[in-house]
This record gives structure tokens, C-alpha cells and sequence, in this order.
């Protein structure tokens, strides 16, 4: 689904208005009914709506819905932080509709007996559009405080496209700013309400279809979309009654350590939950008994020797590697200054789909462009920390512009990108990066990534391209997790529990 921000949705707006003849009122009016719409669902028995309108078009279609409700004979008054008079284009219009229809309205400064909203009550947040800038100042701030007012007086807020003062394109607040309990936006979802904290703003959010022509969007790239469980099904083709676990695929998992061989304890069960028909752990021989325990459908060969991976292990990884249709390497793996030579080596020699995670993704950090060269078609599946070393950023300057690193990332290593965090972002090479809406904090415990880069990896030697894993691979972790978490809660939610909930999503979705 295609997933738009502030440039991206006016360009659409202009190619069906300007370039094929679609009114712009006509669209202001379906926008603003199904405001009016939305709101009669959110009040409660007896409930009064507030409107709150500004000058541009969102408060154009916060006048079309108080007319709505008006000739419905709801108890409807709008505030106007801009006064009618002073309006212009189609907002002037609807709102003389709307005073014609006998809407009652008044000046933010007017005190009405009836206050702004309580229970049962709906106040529609029509102040500001997806365009804004900058933080809500003046007249703008003030109303943003008193629907926030309303709110902890127990209205309802219903806001129109994105709530106001909120960032379409990243999600973060610009200042002051509206918490809703409703957003209805129209003709695509706005980047701004699934990237966090944008969520924790925008409440429940209903995308609209107001009549753009889909000839409009065609004419306008896609900058991002978002993945929806329909779209991640189809990506995975069920199995034929015919196959053996030959054709599940062989998969290689080079992982832990002495002290942590629960991650690759944890990427075994992602591999094995994730569907790989032969799964085979390498890793040193102290962490064999530990990292098996309660899988004896894995496989293993010990690495001889001691201490971290280097180029003197080179040799029994390309012979465990034989015959293998993907690698995961990297969770909980001894990492030493030569380990990085190790893994490009391997790759080289072996050439087949990879996962890299974790200790891997740390080994090759002082040489990231190397990643575009390692003659192997890779998936990287790094965390915001991890992504800041190979980038040389900080956390917080990855944090702030997740699509836009997670697909520069993609497009420099010639790489699958899976950026792990609060909406995980995949990225592939010449695509449009992708927004992945599953998951929850209660992920936010070790040993989840190690789960997810053994699924992918299990998706990869399944025969899935290193895109279509990361994206299945990144939708099913997260859903398990919130399947997990809805049984368990995000604070009980342990690592261990998702490959049941894996395997739960596959019945689901019948594969």
C-alpha cells in the first residue's frame, strides 16, 4: 500500500484537479462527510460536536462536516480560528455553505455556555493540513490547548488528515500538537501517522478513498508504502504437496559464543519455525550442548579451535557450508579484529543468500563499503545501533530519518536493508522503502533479532528473494509478537516465545 507524505500527496492532488479535471470542491465535500461520518461514530448518546477550523483546506472540510451534521439535526458549532471572511478558494466557499445551512460559529476568543467538549461529546481537530512546517504558534497553539483540554475533559478528538502540529513526513511532533483518538486521512495513509511517536498521536487511523483518480497517484513516484498482511501472504506461495526438505532448503546458521549460545539457540528456532527443511548450526564445540538443547531438529558441526572467528576458520565454514542454499551469521558469534576478512571471505567462497545480524554486521562496521562487494546477494537485518556504526551516525540522527537512512543504506551496499525498531523499515535496492506496521515494545527484550535473522534466513534457502524474505520475515516477527504479546504482554513477552506464535501465523495464513 502506498504510503505518501506532504509533497507526494499535493502532487497527487494537483494531477487529478489540475491535469484531469477532478473539481476540487467535489473532493473537499467527500472529505468533509466523511469527517461528519466518522465523528456520529465516536459520540456518545446525546453527544455535541465541536469544530475546530483554520484557513486552508483542512478547515474547509471541517466546515463541510459541521454542515452535515447540521442538516442532520446534530448540535453542531465550529470555532473559527480564522475568521469566514477572511478565507479564500474553496474553504471561503463551504464555509458560506455551511453558515447558510445555519451552522452555529464563533471566534476562539468567544466563551459559548457550552464550553469545548465533554462526554459523550466529539471536537474535530479541521486546524491545520498536512503541509505545515513549523510549530503551531498564536490563535493555533491556544486551540491545539484547548481541544487538548477537552480531552482530559473526556470528549472524544477526531482529527482531520493528520492531527494538527503533527509532522506528515516524519511523525514527530513540531511543537505543540493534537492527541486524537481518531485520524481520518484521505486518499493514502501520511508517512507521519505510522512512524513513530505519530501513532501515540494519531489514535485509531480510517484512510478515506475521496474519489482521487488512481491515474493521479500513477503519475506522481512512489516515495514509501507500508505492508499489509495481504501483500505479505502473497509473497510466500504455499508449499506443494510434493515437497521434501530439500526443497524447504538447506540453511547454514553461524552463531554463538561461549556465554551467549542463546542466540544462536534463538536463531535455530527462527530458522526452524521459519520453515528451512535442513537447518545446521557451526560454532565453537563448548557451545554446541547449550545452543541444541530442545532442538534436535538442528544439525551441527563444531568449529575447532578457541576465542573469536578468523581467517583460520575459514576453511570448515566453506565445508559446512556445502551444499547450503543461504547463511545466517552474526547472533552472539566471537568477534576479534580479523573476523570482518573472515565473512567477507566466506561469502565470496560460498556465494549463495545471506543474513547478516548482529556480530556480523559489527565485524564488517570498519568497512562498510565492502558490503557492496562481497559477491553475495546479503540481507542485512541491523538495529538502530548497529546501522549508526556502519553508517558513522549517531542513533538519534538514525532514528530521525529511518526510511531515508534504511534506503540510502540499501542503495550503497547493493543490499536488502531490515532496520529493525519501532516500525521496522525494509529496504531493497531502486525500491521504494517499506513500512512494516506488525510488532510492539514488548520486542524490545534480547534475543527477538537473533528469532527474526533466523526466519529470514529459513525464508531465503526457502527460495524467496532476499526482498520478499526480509519483508515476510520482518511482517510474521512482528505479528508473532503481537500475538505473543497479547497473550503474555508486552513486559512477559520473551524471545523464546515467538517461534510458537511463527507457527501460528503460518496456520493462519495457511502455509
Amino acid at each position: 500500500m502506498r504510503l505518501v507524505g506532504a509533497a507526494e500527496m499535493r502532487a497527487i492532488d494537483r494531477a487529478a484537479i489540475d491535469d484531469l479535471g477532478i473539481p476540487s470542491l467535489d473532493l473537499m465535500e467527500r472529505a468533509g462527510r466523511a469527517v461528519a461520518a466518522a465523528a456520529r461514530g465516536l459520540a456518545g448518546p446525546g453527544g455535541r460536536f465541536v469544530i475546530w477550523c483554520g484557513g486552508g483546506n483542512n478547515g474547509g472540510d471541517g466546515w463541510v462536516a459541521a454542515r452535515a451534521l447540521r442538516e442532520e439535526g446534530r448540535a453542531v458549532r465550529a470555532i473559527a480560528v480564522v475568521a469566514p471572511d477572511r478565507l479564500a478558494g474553496d474553504a471561503a466557499a463551504v464555509a458560506a455553505r455551511a453558515l447558510g445551512a445555519g451552522v452555529p460559529w464563533g471566534l476562539p476568543g468567544e466563551a459559548p455556555v457550552d464550553g469545548d467538549g465533554g462526554a459523550n461529546d466529539v471536537v474535530v481537530d479541521a486546524l491545520l493540513g498536512t503541509g505545515l512546517g513549523r510549530p503551531p504558534e498564536g490563535p493555533f497553539a491556544a486551540a491545539i490547548a484547548r481541544i487538548d483540554a477537552a480531552r482530559r475533559a473526556g470528549a472524544r478528538v477526531l482529527a482531520v488528515d493528520v492531527p494538527s502540529g503533527l509532522s506528515a513526513d516524519t511523525g514527530h511532533p513540531l511543537g505543540p500538537c493534537v492527541a486524537a483518538d481518531l485520524t481520518v486521512t484521505f486518499g493514502f495513509p501520511k508517512r507521519g501517522l505510522l512512524l513513530h511517536p505519530g501513532p501515540s498521536y494519531a489514535g485509531s487511523v480510517r484512510v478515506v478513498d475521496i474519489g482521487i483518480p488512481a491515474e493521479a497517484a500513477a503519475r506522481v513516484p512512489v516515495e514509501s508504502t507500508v505492508l499489509d498482511v495481504a501483500e505479505a501472504r502473497a509473497l510466500l506461495p504455499p508449499r506443494a504437496p510434493t515437497a521434501h526438505k530439500g526443497d524447504a532448503g538447506r540453511l547454514l546458521v553461524v552463531a554463538g559464543s561461549p556465554g551467549r549460545s542463546g542466540a544462536a539457540h534463538l536463531a535455530l528456532t527462527g530458522a526452524l519455525r521459519g520453515g528451512a527443511g535442513l537447518v545446521t548450526l557451526a560454532a565453537r564445540p563448548e557451545v554446541l550442548p547449550l545452543a541444541l538443547a530442545g532442538r534436535p531438529e538442528a544439525m551441527s558441526v563444531p568449529l575447532p579451535g578457541e576465542g573469536a572467528l578468523g581467517p583460520a576458520d575459514l576453511d570448515a565454514l566453506v565445508a559446512a557450508g556445502a551444499g547450503a542454499d543461504a547463511l545466517v551469521i552474526g547472533p552472539g558469534i566471537p568477534r576479534g579484529a580479523a573476523t570482518g576478512r573472515l565473512l567477507a571471505a566466506l561469502l565470496e567462497r560460498l556465494a549463495v543468500p545471506a543474513v547478516l545480524d548482529a556480530d556480523a554486521l559489527n565485524a564488517l562496521a570498519p568497512w562498510p563499503a565492502a558490503l557492496a562487494s562481497l559477491g553475495a546477494r546479503l540481507l542485512l537485518t541491523p538495529h538502530p545501533g548497529e546501522m549508526a556504526r556502519l553508517r558513522g551516525l549517531s542513533v538519534a540522527e538514525v532514528e530521525a530519518d529511518r526510511l531515508g537512512i534504511a534506503a540510502a543504506s540499501a542503495a550503497a551496499w547493493r543490499a536488502v536493508v531490515v532496520l529493525k525498531g519501532a516500525r521496522t523499515i525494509v529496504a531493497a535496492p531502486g525500491e521504494p522503502p517499506e513500512v512494516v506496521p506488525t510488532g510492539n515494545a514488548g520486542l524490545a527484550t534480547g534475543g527477538t533479532g537473533d528469532v527474526l535473522a533466523g526466519l529470514c534466513g529459513a525464508l531465503l534457502a526457502g527460495g524467496l528473494s532476499t526482498a520478499a524474505a526480509g519483508r515476510v520475515g520482518a511482517f510474521v516477527h512482528g505479528a508473532a509478537g503481537d500475538l505473543a504479546a497479547g497473550r503474555l504482554g508486552q513486559r512477559g513477552l520473551l524471545a523464546g516465545d515467538l517461534g510458537e506464535a511463527i507457527g501460528e501465523i503460518w496456520a493462519r495464513w495457511e502455509r
